[in-house]
């Protein structure tokens, strides 16, 4: 699954100690996010998929009360923090476009801010292999940049891309998905980033 030399890898390659210092622990996240998750979390059954691991911190908050977790990421330095801050949950280097798991594995796959640097002609792609990834009932959650959907935007890492929950959403039926819940919100003073905030949850077909 390793994708030496991906320009993404590479780009959070280098900025990974940066990044893990602002935003590597749960205890830096949203409280709002916090609970969104959870809830996804304890609604879903099966093996868990968070993709787009970064240093694990989800991961970690995933396999809670002894859940079945797995993580992947493009960055081989995040995946190295994540191996030795939550050495119990299994990190691998690779890439959405092949999730290297049998036909219909998991019951959930978190993608938190994890597509965002997808250029819009793959996302499609991506949806379909998460899609041939989780069971028929199984439940993706999507955190996104909430905007004008394609649009590129200067992301202090790499270029990144807004979507709405009605560009996911179509994008999503498409690949074998029924759109279940979505949300918008502004950001609160001290949050990572100040552009909205969108998700979504989409169940299996």
């Amino acid at each position: 699954m390793t994708e030496n030399g991906h320009p993404i890898a590479a780009a959070y390659d280098q900025r990974a100690a940066e990044y893990m210092t602002v935003g590597g622990r749960l205890s830096q996240m949203d409280p709002r996010d916090v609970a969104v998750i959870r809830s996804w979390r304890d609604s879903t059954e099966g093996t868990l998929l968070d993709a787009g691991c970064g240093p694990g911190h989800w991961s970690a908050f995933l396999a809670e009360d002894g859940r079945d977790v797995r993580g992947v990421d493009l960055s081989r330095e995040f995946v190295a923090s994540a191996r030795r801050s939550h050495p119990g949950i299994p990190f691998e280097t690779g890439s959405f476009h092949d999730l290297s798991v049998p036909d219909a594995a998991l019951g959930g796959i978190l993608a938190w801010y994890s597509l965002i640097h997808t250029p819009p002609a793959q996302v499609p792609v991506v949806l379909r292999e998460f899609a041939r990834a989780l069971r028929p009932g199984g439940s993706l959650l999507v955190g996104f940049f909430d905007g004008e959907p394609g649009e590129p935007f200067a992301h202090a890492v790499t270029t990144a891309y807004f979507w709405s929950a009605e560009a996911l959403g179509i994008l999503l039926v498409d690949a074998g998905f029924e759109v279940v819940a979505s949300e918008r919100r502004e950001r609160a003073p001290g949050e990572m980033s100040a552009r909205p905030h969108g998700s979504l949850i989409a169940r299996r077909s």
